[in-house]
């Protein structure tokens, strides 16, 4: 499939500063600062390969005034597209609009925070300071993190739970008169990931999508994940700009613009990777990004630990997931088997939605490994004879 007869997207152009998305635009590619936000050297450092990358748009989470202070010193010293991430403080929307290109908020953690409150209320307020400061908007519907009302509405399926309450959020804000919005429906399951968008697609054909696998993880994996979604999805139409995220090293950040361009340039193009029929069917780790919220360094470490500790498990369908921090690690590990979420000094694991304690980051591997033996044993009968 090349250029010429892809199909062609049908979304609506939107200005994100002095970048536009949709349309007959390129796909613009971004990502995102891993970096304590208040740490200016660090997160300067990541701007500056991420710019250096070619990043379309890079993105900074912001949770606390503290940051907010910190972001205005970033932004003295870049003239990049910059998205905010507000996380679960919308309240901090006026403060940040002035700093950033677009705001990205999580309807999920719209119904957390002043529970008294309406979530039309809510999203008007981010809205007001978008409209004030020339500000986008992306809706970003996360897997982990859905509203509770709409998993209860499908709880037989978690698509779409997602795709509803997108397209919910989109209504809310057409009737507010907003059309600077792009929307994300993000899954680890690169297949849950090509299904939640070509539904809302389909509902919602004129609204910018941005398309990503969250948690994919360590390349290759993380990579090998993002690109059968992102190869289903863009040469369907579907997909204005996308974000690669995976495991790596604070300075390697850029190798998410890297490879997006790359699957990006190699669909265009019409080389399809084929990708080997029992893949994923094995051991399946799922791991974050990073980004600011992640509160010890050694959570990429982690990850990377884990992967080389299991290797033994490799033949057994089984879900781990790492996650680096306490916003979005308890929830994203709910569907694994087991789960590793990060605190500043502690890592708790899980099994399935069961807590099985919080461990020091010397410890959590071998009660990794015991959990994960337990559960070959449980079902496949035996751990293999070569670990010992």
């Amino acid at each position: 499939m090349t250029e010429s007869n892809k199909k062609k997207r049908t979304t609506r152009q939107i200005k994100i500063g002095k970048l536009t998305i949709g349309g007959d635009s390129p796909i613009a590619v971004q990502s995102m600062t891993a970096t304590v936000t208040q740490d200016l050297k660090a997160t300067g450092r990541q701007i500056e390969i991420l710019e250096k990358a070619g990043a379309d748009v890079i993105r900074i989470a912001v949770d606390s005034k503290e940051d907010v202070v910190a972001l205005k010193k970033l932004r003295e010293h870049t003239d990049a597209v910059l998205s905010v991430d507000l996380q679960e403080n919308y309240l901090l929307a006026p403060d940040v609009a002035p700093l950033v290109d677009k705001i990205r908020y999580n309807p999920g953690h719209l119904w957390h925070l002043q529970k008294d409150k309406p979530i039309r209320e809510k999203v008007q307020f981010i809205v007001s300071a978008a409209k004030e400061n020339n500000c986008a908007i992306r809706i970003g519907v996360n897997c982990g993190s859905v509203d509770p009302d709409y998993k209860s509405r499908f709880p037989d399926d978690s698509v779409q739970s997602m795709v509803e309450s997108a397209v919910d959020h989109c209504v809310m804000l057409d009737e507010m008169g907003f059309t600077d919005y792009c929307v994300s429906l993000k899954d680890s399951d690169s297949n849950k990931v090509i299904d939640a968008n070509k539904r809302f697609a389909e509902r919602r054909p004129d609204v910018p999508l941005h398309l990503g696998v969250t948690e994919a993880g360590l390349p290759p994996e993380g990579i090998i994940k993002t690109r059968i979604a992102l190869e289903q999805l863009v040469s369907a139409g579907i997909g204005d700009t996308i974000r690669v995220s995976l495991t790596l090293p604070d300075d390697d950040k850029g190798e998410e613009i890297k490879v997006g361009r790359e699957i990006l340039s190699d669909i265009a193009e019409g080389r399809f990777r084929s990708v080997p029929k029992n893949f994923l069917e094995g051991l399946n780790i799922i791991a974050c990004p990073s980004c600011s919220r992640v509160e010890n360094g050694k959570f990429v470490e982690l990850a990377q630990d884990v992967r080389k500790i299991t290797e033994y498990a490799n033949q057994y369908k089984i879900t781990i997931a790492v996650m680096g921090c306490r916003v979005n690690g308890p929830g994203e590990t709910d569907d694994a088997d087991l789960g590793l979420w990060c605190g500043p000094t502690y890592v708790n694991l899980k099994k399935g939605e069961a807590s099985l304690g919080a461990f020091p980051y010397d410890e959590i591997l071998k009660q990794l490994k015991n959990e994960l033996d337990k559960i070959i044993e449980d079902r496949f009968g035996s751990v293999p004879s070569q670990v010992s």
